[in-house]
Formats: structure tokens, sequence, C-alpha cells
């Protein structure tokens, strides 16, 4: 374990798990989110990001020397209440530079501005934009974190139900069963450095309106995935989100799909986010691009 681990688990830890336990508004949290992004993965020196006209908003952000006629469609996490496309730039600045792609980022609306569905409308809205800007849906790979890590899983079952699809999909620690039957839930309640548990369900009803938790938009884990592509899918072993990666990634190869998921011992939730401070955030992160490069030229990802 790298010492850099070791303090980020202390703080938030000791730190910011016991503020998320008391803040109550998610626009304060949503605030706090922005200001301090950058302070956990400052950007890349010469990080490039073109906002696109779209109906929804629309951020290209690309590092170093990118390929043509590729791109990853990122869908930021943040509990559906915060996260930005600014706010993500230091990790996807990362993740374009090691895999040399642009990535797009859309400002999909928040539960403050609509509730479920809106979010996943708008994710499948910012599939639309680039597919107008002439990219095929195999030129297209899906990722997302937490929250966006399960909204491009549900985007997946969405397009496949449509007839297309995606040359793959990256999902860090994502949040796919809104119904909170993952056994991870309550085992690693106490373990889990900084996601507080008992405010899950706070969190759910706030989005859902009254919507049903186990609708496939909300829940991938409940979709259907005709002809998947290939997955890759990262968790630590003590989060509380543990048992929705491991049951998604089960979901998807009974579908038939090549998925591959890889476990990270005793890191925090989305620690990919921390590269610019933590190695094994940038380890993950390449990880990740590898794949992704291989999944968007049409090799075996698996």
């Amino acid at each position: 374990m790298s010492w850099q681990r070791r303090a980020i688990n202390a703080w938030m830890r000791y730190g910011m798990k016991p503020a998320l336990r008391l803040t109550g508004s998610p626009d304060f949290v949503r605030r706090v989110f922005d200001l301090t992004a950058p302070l956990f993965c400052p950007a890349l020196p010469y990080t490039r990001v073109l906002r696109r006209p779209a109906p929804v908003p629309l951020y290209l952000v690309s590092a170093g020397q990118t390929r043509s006629r590729r791109v990853i469609l990122f869908l930021h996490g943040g509990a559906y209440m915060a996260g930005s496309a600014r706010a993500y730039q230091g990790m996807l600045s990362r993740l374009s530079y090691a895999s040399s792609t642009e990535i797009a980022v859309p400002d999909y609306r928040l539960l403050q501005e609509a509730p479920f569905p809106a979010a996943y409308d708008d994710a499948m809205t910012a599939w639309q934009s680039l597919r107008r800007m002439g990219y095929g849906p195999g030129d297209i790979l899906l990722a997302g974190d937490s929250a966006g890590g399960g909204l491009a899983l549900a985007l997946l079952g969405g397009l496949l139900a449509k007839g297309e699809r995606p040359a793959g999909v990256i999902a860090f620690s994502p949040w796919c069963d809104l119904t909170l039957s993952g056994a991870s839930i309550q085992a690693n309640r106490d373990k889990d450095v900084i996601i507080p548990a008992g405010r899950m369900k706070e969190v759910i009803e706030q989005y859902l309106a009254g919507a049903d938790p186990a609708d496939p938009r909300a829940s991938p884990l409940f979709a259907e995935f005709p002809d998947p592509p290939p997955v890759l899918i990262q968790a630590g072993d003590v989060e509380v989100l543990l048992s929705d990666a491991e049951r998604m990634a089960e979901r998807l190869q009974a579908a038939g799909g090549s998925v591959r998921l890889t476990l990270w011992r005793d890191v925090p939730h989305v620690w990919q986010f921390m590269a610019g401070h933590l190695p094994e955030g940038q380890a993950a992160l390449e990880e990740a691009a590898a794949f992704a490069v291989t999944a968007l030229d049409g090799g075996s990802a698996g």
C-alpha cells in the first residue's frame, strides 16, 4: 500500500465521511465538489476543453495527441446531485492522455434541476449528439464513475435495445442498484472510508421522486443487455458498492458479454479521481486507457 493511499484513506475516514453524514443541502454538496475537485486531481498542463453546440451542454476534454474518429462518452458521478465537466477535467485529462482519445462530457441535469429520468434522457441525448457529429456506434466508448458508471450501463441497455452497440464500457465503482439490495451495503458500511451508507436511501428518494428504484434506467442491474460489447469494471474491495460491481459483471457475463472485473485492495470509492496524488489512481486509469484503445480499435478487450 502506498503512503499516499494510507494518508488519503485516513483523511476521508476522519474528515470527509463525517461531514457527508451531516451535510443536508444538495446544492452545498455540489458547490463543495466543484471547488475541491481541482485539489483532488489537477488537470494536466495544456489540457484542452471545448464546448460543442448540443441540446445538453457537451464538453470535449483532451490532453496530448488524440486519434481522430474515436471518442469516450464519459458520464460523471456525484450521486446525481454533484459533479460537472469542469470538476472532472483532472481525471479525464489523464485518461485522455493515456488513451490518446478525446473525451466528451455532458453536463446532464442533476436532481436539483430535474428528477429521474432526466439524467438518463440527457445521457441518451449526448449519445445522439455524438452520432450527429458523425461518430458511428463503434467509434464511441461509454464510461462513467459511481452514479455516472451506473448511468453509462443504463445507457448501454437502452442503446442495445435500439440496435446500437457502442465499442465498449468502462465503469469505475458503478452504482447499479438503487434498490440497495447488495450485501456489501451493510458488510462494508464501516470499512468504506467515504460513503455514508446510512444516507444512500435519502439520496435515492430525492433523485427518483417516487419512481421505481428497479427501473432499468435507474438501476442497470435489472436491464437487458442483448449482445453486449466488452466491459471493464473497476471497484475497491472495501466499498459499499462492491456488490453492485460484482453482480453487474455477472449479469453482463450471463448475457454473453466479455467482462473484466478488477478489484483493488483497500482503495477509496472512485480512487481514479485522485490520480494526480494517488499512484493506484494513475495505475487504474492506465488499465482503463489500455482497455479503451483495444475496444475502440475493434479488438478483444475482455
